[in-house]
């Protein structure tokens, strides 16, 4: 469950994040990529202020306290909805509350959000601002570097700037345009093509403002390589979700000097097991989870049989943690 204790937001060291992913970042996922790494900071799917104020979404804001620390991703464009949102929100718990202005679809029932709000930077401070005078924690946003048409060494200082003037210490940048005519959502995530430069001039030109790079970002030497460069974070997307154990298992060393929860890919396989069979105690069901951990063993020996074995048996009534220990077994053959 949630905690209601307020979190410390002071994130003195490098932030390596795992991008929030609709359909993908959920709390199981979550949950899985906790053990992997203590340091990492989680995101939950985006969730619509709007679900929040007036639907029936309060379920997607419950999290386990091992998550922490873990941020919301709201999105929206109405401060008004936005405020009470966060207002709502707030009592769970989070470590952070990000407004999303990088989702390359325009349009949901509540009206614009995401990446076409970088069109009305103005708007968006507007929302921050709203956001902040309910938020115990730090208000922050993801952002594309310009959107269609617009020519980003020019769009991107501008909307810094009035971030900043708002009030905003904390921005994550996905380093491509959005093209929200002509290519789908999945496509924006590889077509437009990648722009590092321009987000580590922005980190020169806003020496005071905690700026994250985002944009294929595949393996932990590509995050100390972004490091190296001044960035103040690096956030990971679909690597950590399709190569998790490559992504996270290393990290907290890596990246912090720490030592991590687990140090095998296969550790972390048995350690889900009790929070496995927990979620089945509650009625739910295996592939629930499994589907969050096909990719653990991505690159071995014994990983087709892994996916196939989770693909196959978790879905079915009555699966439980005997299916992990069937398809850990391609794995643990060839490791002999």
């Amino acid at each position: 469950m949630a905690d209601t204790n307020k979190k410390s937001n002071n994130f003195n060291m490098p932030v390596f994040a795992i991008a929030p992913m609709m359909d993908w970042t959920d709390r199981h996922c979550r949950f899985f990529h906790r053990l992997m790494s203590r340091e990492a900071l989680l995101y939950t799917e985006m969730v619509t202020a709007a679900a929040i104020t007036k639907g029936d979404a309060l379920h997607l804001l419950d999290y386990d306290v091992s998550e922490h620390p873990v941020a919301l991703q709201l999105g929206g464009s109405d401060p008004a909805d936005l405020s009470e949102a966060v207002k709502i929100a707030a009592t769970f718990g989070y470590d952070e509350i990000n407004l999303n202005v990088g989702c390359p679809s325009d349009r949901v029932q509540s009206g614009c959000f995401g990446a076409v709000l970088m069109r009305q930077p103005d708007l968006v401070a507007d929302c921050v601002k709203a956001m902040q005078d309910q938020s115990p924690v730090d208000v922050t946003v993801k952002c594309r570097i310009g959107v269609d048409e617009q020519d980003p060494e020019v769009v991107l200082p501008r909307f810094l700037e009035t971030m900043a003037g708002a009030g905003v210490k904390r921005m994550t940048v996905h380093a491509r345009k959005a093209w929200l005519e002509g290519l789908s959502p999945k496509q924006n995530r590889d077509v437009p093509p990648l722009d590092y430069p321009l987000v580590y001039r922005m980190k020169t030109s806003f020496p005071d403002m905690h700026l994250s790079i985002n944009g294929g970002v595949m393996s932990l030497d590509e995050v100390e390589a972004h490091l190296a460069e001044g960035m103040d974070g690096v956030m990971v997307g679909r690597a950590a979700y399709h190569s998790p154990a490559d992504l996270l298992l290393e990290a907290d060393t890596r990246i912090f000097g720490k030592q991590g929860q687990v140090r095998t890919a296969e550790d972390a396989a048995i350690a889900m097991l009790p929070y496995i069979e927990a979620h089945l105690a509650t009625g739910g069901r295996l592939n629930q989870i499994t589907r969050h951990m096909l990719g653990l063993f991505a690159g071995r020996p014994g990983a087709r049989g892994w996916k196939r074995t989770l693909s196959e048996q978790a879905h079915r009534d009555g699966a439980g943690p005997e299916v992990i220990l069937r398809a850990l077994d391609h794995v643990t053959r060839h490791a002999a």
